[in-house]
């Protein structure tokens, strides 16, 4: 009986296991959506982090005016740039704004770093304040659910923008004079403390209900079996396990962060000038009519901010999608 040939035979291999994040990775880098929605937020992210370097290169800044004869037209239409400054040329790559004469794409690119800035720092302050208190909730149960809940009833009931609009300037008051009262860090500082404090209450909400399911798993029964402390399984055992939820809330609250900066400096209790925003700068189009007889003006903020908005929903979009537990895992 001759020996069988086991030389050609396949080798069996054992496919490593994916964590969740690579799992999530790949499923992002085989959407071509996901992928160019990252690349466009890549790249405004970088526009906003090289405004210096980008508008050193054409040379130019947010606050320098050219009011002169030879940039303005102040005969038939005064204030308004002469054709070859109106659009993008060599020396002014965007253009000039009417009116003062400022450049365009420098404002632009500082305006990026304040609204994202804003937007980023809000959303940082609402999904701390969501993560923790509905963890709370959803783990201590009783009165602590009864008290933080009705807590997220009251903030989730009133109208947002309203209630933005009149405590926004209340606020602002109550910072002058303050380590804030320098600069621009006033208006910067208080839609942080109001769209962050006022952004919590739905992603608490959710993470409430995904605690109350976590905490009756059996490693966390198996963790209070062992004597771990309450904090102990909150931060080791419940949290990781609700950050994917809290992840996909980020990324849907980001959008939604930079298009209220966008309202609240368009309706002029924002980011005021010379500090440039999007916001401000449609504001700035708006106050002055300049979108009548200029409306390149108003075109760039508000291109950038659709922009901006679209690509930063699409990649909500696909990572909770790639985060979602019922997906298949290829």
């Amino acid at each position: 009986m001759q020996g069988v040939d086991t030389s050609a035979a396949p080798v069996a291999t054992v496919r490593s296991g994916r964590t969740l994040v690579g799992t999530a990775w790949l499923r992002i880098r085989r959407s071509r959506i996901a992928m160019a929605a990252l690349a466009a937020v890549c790249l405004i992210v970088l526009f906003a982090i090289l405004a210096p370097v980008l508008t050193g290169i054409e040379g130019s800044d947010p606050f320098t005016a050219h009011t002169g004869p030879d940039f303005l037209d102040g005969f038939t239409t005064p204030g308004l740039p002469l054709d070859y400054y109106r659009y993008p040329s060599s020396e002014h790559w965007l253009g000039l704004e009417p009116g003062l004469g400022r450049d365009i794409f420098a404002r632009m690119a500082y305006g990026a770093r304040v609204s994202l800035t804003i937007a980023l720092l809000a959303t940082v302050v609402s999904v701390v304040l969501g993560t923790v208190l509905g963890a709370a909730a959803g783990y201590f149960g009783g009165k602590t659910d009864m008290v933080i809940s009705r807590i997220m009833d009251l903030f989730l009931a009133f109208p947002h923008l309203l209630l933005v609009l009149s405590l926004t300037p209340i606020l602002q008051s109550r910072l002058r004079g303050t380590a804030l009262d320098s600069g621009s860090l006033i208006p910067i500082s208080s839609l942080v403390i109001i769209l962050g404090f006022f952004g919590w209450a739905y992603l608490a909400r959710v993470v409430r209900g995904q605690v109350l399911s976590i905490r009756e798993q059996e490693y966390v029964e198996a963790a209070k079996a062992f004597g771990a402390s309450r904090r102990s399984i909150i931060l080791k055992q419940i949290i990781p396990n609700v950050l994917g939820v809290v992840l996909v809330y980020a990324t849907m609250l980001i959008p939604i962060n930079i298009t209220s900066e966008a309202a609240l400096s368009f309706l002029g209790v924002g980011v005021k000038d010379p500090t440039p925003s999007w916001g401000q700068m449609l504001n700035a189009a708006q106050a002055g009519n300049w979108y009548l007889s200029d409306p390149w003006f108003l075109a760039v903020p508000a291109g950038a901010l659709a922009i901006t908005v679209l690509a930063f929903n699409l990649l909500g979009d696909a990572v909770r999608d790639a985060l979602d537990p019922k997906a298949s895992r290829r």
